[in-house]
């Protein structure tokens, strides 16, 4: 687990700016600390990095974004401008190097368009990357209470960028808001000015990363802290109905053979048990006639392009009409693929377009990381991380729930839950009158 701080500090010299910065160093044990706007001589950077017990310091050339780093990350600073610095770093914990780009935006619109121009520059690489910081832009209306009614024509410059670079925002723990401007007699307006976005390979290499909102104390804006953790869980692949399969003409067939034989038992029994052979039946099904989609994508795009060369070589109708036949495989399983990824990210609202699978499998990823439980707290108000103690603490609540069951927590936690859960259907089964 890697830790990292962004806080827009307002001036580091101010009552309990530094000593703050102090506290949550050791309480989180940060590997990097990233201070905006900390209103003091570039000289005494090197003053702070000994407080704060960093061995690595760097300033921007406009002396409004500090960063301090530790000995156990390697930080290669690699662009820096008024509004951004870009570092590429590696951990022993990380699988490969990854880039961060810490941002401090211009308040102005205008001002901002080479911090966008840099972003879309850096959204060429293929490296997994993260940019976080203050971008003194909201991107919906949500994310402001108080105040006059948004212009949401304010941000669509904003929102274009953060499409284009294929960025997703990481989400957050915590309080909704990261600004406030502090006043009083109801003039007090809060709105989500910080965040932290991601590329798609960032989220395919560390889905666990994550951010929380701490308080805003010493500073109008709350300090962002980021937890990188690149371990990858066993996702658990549950059954999923495609809704492509009804247009296959076989479709309703195997359905009905599959449902119409023969199970002896109770009501609930019977549907429990046409369901779960239903199920295997339909992926045995869909294996044969469809295959891997996303294979058959790449295997037919290979096709496509031997075939081009082979008409551009020879020109003969054999080739045209190969290339064609195969050109409408091609585009059949696109159209495959298209949906299924439609379908995961429950986009409804996009008709029509060309295909951008990039986009969806991000958009997929990025629901996969919010849903993902990064920390649970015990009844003694502990923090409790990793998945097999997260896990425990799951089972050891449930088995006090289901008292009276004879539930034995000395199976892999995981495992418990699903014996818990199938203990639970058991006997609901049983209460169920026994069929005529």
């Amino acid at each position: 687990m890697i830790k990292f701080l962004c806080w827009n500090i307002r001036s580091i010299n101010t009552f309990g700016a530094l000593e703050r910065l102090i506290n949550l160093k050791k309480l989180h044990t940060l590997s990097m600390l990233a201070i905006l706007e900390p209103f003091s001589n570039q000289a005494h950077i090197d003053s702070y990095r000994m407080h704060l017990l960093m061995d690595h310091s760097y300033s921007n050339p406009n002396n409004k974004i500090w960063l301090f780093w530790s000995n156990d990350i390697s930080c290669d600073i690699l662009e820096s401008d008024q509004q951004q610095v870009t570092c590429e770093i590696s951990h022993e914990n990380c699988k490969e190097k990854f880039t961060m780009t810490y941002v401090y935006a211009k308040c102005k619109d205008q001002l901002r368009k080479p911090l966008w121009e840099v972003m879309l520059k850096r959204s060429e690489s293929r490296n997994p990357w993260c940019v976080l910081g203050d971008f003194n832009v909201i991107t919906s209306i949500s994310e402001k209470l108080g105040g006059r009614d948004y212009n949401i024509n304010k941000s669509l410059e904003f929102i274009s960028i953060i499409e284009a670079c294929g960025l997703i925002d990481m989400g957050y723990k915590g309080q909704n808001y990261t600004w406030c401007n502090h006043r009083r007699d109801g003039a007090r307006i809060w709105k989500r000015l910080d965040r932290g976005l991601t590329n798609d390979k960032w989220i395919e290499t560390m889905p666990h990363s994550s951010i929380t909102h701490l308080p805003s104390v010493g500073s109008d804006h709350s300090p962002l802290l980021m937890e990188i953790n690149d371990t990858q869980s066993n996702i658990i692949k549950y059954f999923k109905f495609l809704n492509y399969w009804t247009e296959n003409t076989s479709f309703l067939t195997t359905v009905e053979s599959c449902w119409n034989k023969e199970v002896t038992g109770n009501p609930m029994w019977i549907l429990h048990s046409k369901l779960r052979r239903l199920t295997k039946t339909l992926r045995g099904w869909s294996k044969q006639e469809y295959g891997d989609v996303f294979e058959k994508v790449k295997y037919y795009e290979e096709l496509v392009k031997q075939a081009e060369k082979d008409m551009i070589c020879n020109n003969s109708t054999n080739n045209i009409e190969k290339l064609n036949a195969i050109n409408a495989k091609y585009i059949k399983y696109l159209k495959f693929e298209y949906n299924i990824l439609q379908q995961k990210t429950q986009l409804h609202w996009l008709k029509e377009g060309d295909a951008n699978t990039k986009y969806f499998h991000a958009l997929i990823r990025g629901k996969r990381n919010k849903m993902t439980i990064n920390k649970l707290m015990d009844d003694s108000g502990n923090w409790i991380q990793g998945e097999e103690k997260i896990a425990k603490l799951a089972c050891d609540y449930y088995e006090e729930i289901f008292t009276g069951k004879a539930v034995k927590i000395n199976e892999e936690p995981l495992q418990c839950i699903n014996n818990m859960i199938s203990q639970e259907q058991n006997d609901a089964l049983d209460r169920l009158p026994d069929e005529d």
